[in-house]
């Protein structure tokens, strides 16, 4: 297998529960860090401890919530069949007729 089609192998997306626990998971995390970092910064009276340690956790909620992960795609959608297009109907531009 090339690099191009393993490449183009790779899942890009995400169906609407992991979308729901994804969205979940991030406020959780930065919620957690930020709380965490403003109790430490509080403690030994550091605001750039808190800013740090908000941004670690912004990095850590990217790299759980950006990939598309299995535990995103578990719930896929079942899409309708496309109906076959008929090639001898024209179709008409602008406006009816009245």
């Amino acid at each position: 297998m090339n690099l191009k089609n393993w490449i183009k192998s790779i899942p890009v997306h995400m169906d609407y529960e992991g979308q729901k626990l994804a969205e979940r998971l991030f406020h959780i995390i930065i919620l957690f860090f930020g709380v965490v970092g403003f109790l430490w910064g509080y403690y030994i009276q550091q605001f750039g401890a808190t800013v740090i340690i908000l941004a670690a956790g912004f990095i850590v909620s990217c790299l759980i919530v950006l990939p598309p992960w299995p535990m995103y795609r578990k719930n896929p959608l079942d899409w309708q069949k496309p109906r076959p297009e008929k090639s001898d109907t024209k179709r008409e531009g602008g406006k009816k007729k009245k």
